[in-house]
């Protein structure tokens, strides 16, 4: 069988509520929480151990500016929590793991204000690297968290202390 399937999509298209568009609210959840049916789909058809899902901080804590990002972010949770009850009986485990503000080319384009002001919200005091998220999968995708399934791993550095 295939040891484990990771849907990681996501698109950014920030606005606030009343400047977003509906073809802006749509581009940014349709390659999440559209990508993850069809895989959802396959995922339940073929011999397969686990199941990880990325969502985010933010599908938990909402954010200014990215209520379609949120809401796709919130929707992986509980569609990946669907999942877990319609397959966890045939030994398939499914979780998600939902990071905070990680060292990525995407957060070193920000400005020093930028990054101050994200590390305040981050108890921690930093931003997470990528290994520690590549750690988390690992975890949810070995024998050793074989009973665990529907669950939400927050490695976000206290941002969500769910």
């Amino acid at each position: 069988p295939i040891v484990g399937v990771i849907h990681a999509a996501g698109v950014l298209d920030d606005a606030l509520v009343q400047n977003q568009t509906a073809s802006s609210f749509v581009r940014v959840l349709a390659p999440k929480l559209h990508g993850a049916l069809l895989l959802h789909k396959a995922v339940a058809e073929i011999p397969i151990e686990t199941f990880v899902v990325f969502s985010s901080v933010a599908g938990m804590l909402g954010a200014a500016g990215q209520s379609n990002y949120a809401a796709s972010k919130a929707g992986m949770i509980g569609m990946s929590k669907s999942l877990a009850y319609e397959v966890s009986g045939r030994g398939i485990t499914v979780n998600v793991v939902a990071p905070g503000f990680i060292s990525t080319a995407m957060t070193d384009k920000l400005n020093d204000d930028q990054k101050n002001s994200l590390l305040e919200q981050i108890p921690v005091g930093r931003m997470g690297e990528a290994h520690e998220i590549a750690t988390a999968i690992l975890y949810l995708s070995s024998r050793e968290a074989a009973y665990v399934t529907g669950a939400t791993l927050h490695v976000n550095g206290g941002m969500a202390m769910i």
